[in-house]
């Protein structure tokens, strides 16, 4: 049997479960909706990332607006307002006040050269004897080295034979006086008396201060060898240069050295820019090393007149009284010279900018402008210094913070 097909719009249809969802149907599952919200999140990143990149480039231009904190202009500076600089600048007048400078140096103690002798022997020979020491206190005309000299024989015979030609010259002469007076004796024999009897004379006189000179009488009957020589003033043997068995050859070698130090000098040496500041009779207190705790009271003796050339210094001596020796030759002092007052420009050490070896302030020319420039330094004194030249009184420098207005 025959079935007829049937119509083509009745032809079955796909199934329900193959078609694709509606994608604006709510009802749709949520796997459908995640794209969607992962464009929204990026869409706002890229909103805000905009609006910062915006806000920078507009905050730019306010930075390069901002004060720079110096101004220069050659030798001048300027601080600018707002600047951090102004905060840590002082500045202050120049004042002009009397200074009284007190110029301290080192110092020597030294002997009077006027009370030093040096010790000499009056004849070469061997030293047999010493009795002197060093650092011993002598008297005048204390023995101190005895000598055995060759030499003194000579000078007691020298003199011995003066005394006898000059004997026989008086002799002689006296005869010849006679001969004369009765026309028995020629002209020329009674000059030549004369003549003999008066080289004789002076011949003996210079053997008579030859022994005088050594030390020894002339007429003494004992006329050994030996000398003794004794001191020549009371003092102090601060040198000694001989001992017993030496033999000395040498009349111009001293055999020690004899100070009296009941007056001493202290001896400083002051340089060449302060010499000015030196004079004699001016007031000086020196503190010794060895009493550092007492301050001896003098003036100054003697400012010498001539420059060593090689330290470009001034000698400069003060004598004191050493009746108890306290003060030694050899010991180190601090001298302090009070120079008389001086009106002069003073300002604060830290003020002072050191730049290529030379000083500098800086001068206030306007409100917070300032302007570098040179000094000289006459000298520093506790916390002040006081300039020779290039500021003047009242003028304003930078006395606090001046290394912040250099290069």
């Amino acid at each position: 049997m025959l079935v007829n097909p049937k119509p083509e719009g009745e032809r079955r249809r796909p199934q329900v479960d193959d078609e694709a969802p509606d994608i604006d149907d709510p009802a749709a599952p949520a796997p459908v909706r995640l794209p969607i919200v992962m464009l929204l999140v990026v869409a706002a990143v890229a909103a805000g990332a905009y609006r910062l990149l915006n806000s920078r480039a507009e905050l730019a231009p306010a930075a390069i607006e901002k004060p720079q904190p110096l101004v220069r202009q050659g030798r001048n500076v300027a601080v600018p307002e707002g600047s951090p600089v102004r905060a840590r600048l002082a500045i202050a007048p120049v004042a002009e006040q009397d200074i009284k400078r007190d110029l301290v140096l080192p110092a020597m103690v030294e002997a009077d050269p006027a009370r030093l002798i040096k010790v000499l022997p009056p004849l070469a020979g061997r030293v047999t004897r010493l009795t002197a020491e060093l650092g011993q206190r002598v008297e005048a005309g204390q023995p101190l080295v005895v000598i055995d000299s060759p030499d003194l024989g000579s000078a007691y015979a020298d003199y011995d034979r003066a005394k006898v030609l000059l004997a026989l010259a008086l002799k002689n002469r006296d005869r010849q006086r006679g001969l004369a007076k009765i026309g028995g004796a020629a002209e020329k024999d009674l000059q030549q008396a004369e003549t003999d009897y008066v080289t004789n004379e002076a011949e003996l006189r210079r053997a008579e201060a030859r022994l005088k000179q050594i030390g020894v009488d002339a007429e003494t009957p004992e006329k050994a060898r030996t000398v003794t020589v004794t001191a020549p003033m009371s003092g102090s043997v601060i040198e000694l240069d001989v001992a017993p068995g030496a033999y000395w050859n040498d009349s111009t070698a001293a055999l020690m050295t004899i100070a009296d130090l009941r007056t001493v000098w202290v001896t400083a040496m002051v340089p060449e820019k302060d010499t000015a500041l030196v004079a004699k009779g001016q007031t000086v207190d020196v503190v010794f090393a060895a009493y550092p705790t007492e301050t001896f009271k003098g003036r100054v003796l003697f400012v010498s007149d001539v420059l060593d050339p090689d330290t470009r210094r001034t000698k400069v001596r003060i004598a004191f009284d050493n009746p108890d020796t306290r003060l030694r030759p050899g010991m180190f002092a601090n001298a302090t010279f009070h120079a008389p007052e001086q009106r002069a420009s003073v300002v604060p050490s830290s003020a002072l900018v050191l730049k290529d070896d030379a000083s500098q302030v800086w001068i206030e020319t306007a409100p917070w402008a300032f302007e570098s420039r040179s000094v000289d330094i006459a000298f520093q004194q506790g916390e002040q210094v006081v300039l020779k030249r290039g500021v003047k009184p009242g003028e304003r420098v930078v006395v606090k913070g001046g290394v912040l207005l250099g290069d």
